[in-house]
């Protein structure tokens, strides 16, 4: 199974990524194809996000059973702790 969010980027690319992703919320898409597939889509938001930024949450044999990718510059950063993903939330001041 896999997650892309993405924030800030074009509607033809939420509307590419629908073609094979369920888009249950605005920017969140869901769904569960190959690796081989996965791999492509996230290349082609990794091409086509222009300034936005987007997430890849997919399962994997890691500790926590899954494994993330992140492209741009989210508010939310995801970190590699020792082999556990956790979440750095940039703060501004």
């Amino acid at each position: 199974m896999i997650v892309i969010i993405v924030e800030r980027v074009s509607a033809s690319l939420r509307g590419e990524l629908s073609r094979w992703l369920l888009e249950p919320r605005a920017c969140v898409f869901v769904g569960s194809p190959s690796a081989m597939v996965r791999d492509r889509l996230w290349e082609l938001v990794c091409e086509k996000a222009q300034g936005g930024t987007a997430t890849l949450i997919h399962t994997s044999d890691a500790e926590q059973g899954f494994d993330v990718r992140l492209w741009g510059s989210p508010d939310r950063a995801v970190v590699d702790f020792d082999g556990l993903w956790l979440v750095d939330i940039k703060r501004t001041q």
